[in-house]
């Protein structure tokens, strides 16, 4: 088996377990791991930089180029236990599935969001409380005032933007890193290229904010994942419509995506969001609160329906479709370039 084809399995595998066990708790999580060097990076730059702007820019380069390139370095090192001879060869395969599992997000994401609509009570004048709490763990949004139209709008945005970052772009980086294992057998594959997608999303999530020392300090984090991000957010505008029927209007689902996602200053946000709004056929948008900050988010699809507990679900078997489809586009570009 070449090790073009073997990292193919290895992202199939890494689907799978995800799919079926998500993130186990009594695990370290490589996230976890990431987040720890960032508080530790950040608390160093900031005694050396205090307030001063530039300072905090060049530190902020400085945690992203470590954190980056230490983790695709200790992935790129797991990658070598692959070359192991027998029986540690398996062992190497089995930690190499588990550390890909660990860059994907679908189960944990879907249970995250399942949760929040089984809290909602049958009727709407209902105790929202256990609701909001369970959301609050998944979006960065004021939740105490929602309503429960406005949990799911939640529920339906975060599902949707979420999906780029925490199945999409990772399987992305993943499917990159198997064809470059073509070419480049001893070279980064899979693995280093995904855990360096995760320690930039885990800096944006972080360190990525406009407020106080973040306005600068985060600056290099959040560029980029922006940058990581924007192929495969465009690629998820292109493939989504085709999971979900009827396809004559694929193009004018693109379009529309487009023109409501390049509204939103995020450049990969919006246009994720938009393009589930325009595929599975819901309203979302408006208003956000951020603590005392009130954010007017780009309605998306406003001639939509608003979210309802049947849409959400639409999104989420959506984005479990559309995974199933993006392996099968790896399987065969892998088998056209073999032959």
């Amino acid at each position: 088996m070449t090790s073009g084809e073997m990292g193919s399995l290895l992202i199939i595998g890494a689907a799978l377990l995800d799919q079926l066990i998500g993130d186990p708790i009594r695990i370290l999580h490589p996230v976890v791991v990431m987040g720890w060097w960032i508080r530790q990076l950040r608390c160093r730059v900031e005694q050396w930089a205090g307030d001063h702007p530039t300072k905090l820019r060049c530190g902020g380069g400085l945690i992203s180029l470590i954190l980056v390139l230490g983790s695709a370095i200790a992935g790129w090192c797991l990658e070598r236990l692959l070359w192991l001879p027998s029986p540690w060869q398996w062992l190497g395969v089995a930690i190499l599935t588990v550390g890909l599992a660990s860059a994907l997000a679908a189960r944990s994401l879907t249970d995250s969001v399942l949760a929040v609509l089984e809290a909602l009570p049958a009727r709407d004048e209902g105790d929202l409380e256990t609701a909001r709490r369970k959301l609050s763990w998944i979006v960065g949004r004021d939740v105490q005032s929602l309503d429960q139209a406005g949990l799911l709008r939640a529920a339906a945005e975060t599902a949707s933007e979420n999906a780029v970052d925490g199945v999409f772009a990772p399987l992305f980086w993943m499917g990159i890193g198997a064809l470059l294992w073509m070419v480049m057998p001893a070279g980064p594959g899979p693995l280093a290229l995904a855990w360096a997608f995760k320690a930039s999303s885990t800096l944006d999530s972080m360190l990525g904010y406009r407020t106080g020392r973040l306005r600068w300090l985060g600056t290099a984090g959040a560029r980029l994942d922006d940058l990581l991000t924007w192929l495969p957010c465009r690629l998820v505008m292109l493939t989504l419509p085709l999971v979900c029927p009827p396809w004559s209007r694929w193009a004018q689902r693109v379009q529309a995506a487009e023109r409501d996602g390049a509204t939103d200053p995020s450049p990969n946000a919006g246009r994720s969001e938009a393009i589930y709004a325009h595929c599975i056929g819901i309203q979302l948008g408006g208003e956000n609160r951020y603590g005392d900050r009130v954010v007017q988010k780009p309605v998306l699809g406003a001639d939509q329906p608003t979210a309802s507990l049947g849409l959400v679900r639409r999104v989420l078997n959506a984005s479990r479709r559309l995974e199933l489809l993006w392996i099968s586009a790896l399987l065969m570009i892998q088998l056209a370039i073999i032959h």
